[in-house]
């Protein structure tokens, strides 16, 4: 299958090696992945900081960036459910409006694509420890993921995937509140990585790496013996250059 790769801004610049383990995971799942470098944002800051105008020039700058009849993988839930579920604000009965539909129907989150478009959920991938998957809310209530990650992590030899108390709660990123409201913000990562930790995880997984920054961040400050990993990055490990 031929597909078109989204990189949100906030992978390409801070986990470029995400980005390509995205691309050989997909490689690996027979596509044939095609990457436009003029992509940038989808909108979302400035969509959800109230700035509807600048998002809506950002958005169809993205709109045009990518195709209407192809399909689109990204290795992030956020972004994603930002263009399937609000770009409708933005461009219902404009002259983007058809364009706009078609994309949003084939736009995938990347571990909805394995296994439900290309059913494929084993890579040969092997990482060993104990791990967490943390239900991240674009994830769980915007892209409606919650099996699809977890089928995925339990085909990675080594890797012992336990339950997380609280898993559907918010880690506490959520963009712009983790700035606005700083206090609220570490004390939901403090939860999540507790959490983690009495579970005895070794590893806390999710969709979207805007929520692992969030985590890592709270765990570099307190020095705890736990780390993030993105999903693509658990996919492609033991079998390449990671």
């Amino acid at each position: 299958m031929n597909i078109e790769l989204f990189i949100p801004c906030f992978i390409d610049q801070l986990y470029p090696g995400t980005a390509f383990n995205t691309i050989k995971v997909l490689e690996k799942a027979g596509c044939t992945v095609h990457y436009n470098p003029a992509q940038t944002c989808c909108g979302q800051p400035a969509f959800n900081a109230g700035f509807w105008d600048e998002a809506k020039t950002v958005g169809s700058k993205f709109l045009n960036d990518f195709s209407a009849d192809s399909v689109i993988v990204s290795p992030s839930a956020s972004c994603t459910g930002m263009v399937k579920n609000y770009y409708s604000d933005l461009f219902t009965n404009t002259a983007a409006h058809n364009k706009c539909r078609s994309i949003q129907g084939n736009i995938y989150e990347l571990s909805d694509f394995l296994v439900n478009i290309l059913q494929v959920d084993y890579f040969g991938a092997e990482l060993e420890g104990r791990a967490v998957y943390h239900d991240s809310c674009a994830g769980l209530r915007e892209c409606k993921i919650k099996a699809e990650p977890r089928q995925l992590l339990a085909k990675v030899l080594g890797l012992e995937l336990v339950p997380l108390k609280d898993n559907e709660t918010c880690c506490g990123f959520g963009g712009t509140f983790a700035v606005k409201f700083d206090g609220i913000s570490s004390a939901m990562a403090q939860q999540k990585v507790d959490n983690a930790l009495a579970a005895e995880a070794e590893y806390i997984i999710s969709t979207d790496a805007s929520c692992l920054l969030h985590l890592q961040g709270y765990i570099d400050k307190n020095n705890l013996p736990i780390k993030t990993m993105h999903i693509a990055d658990v996919l492609a490990h033991g079998w390449g250059n990671v």
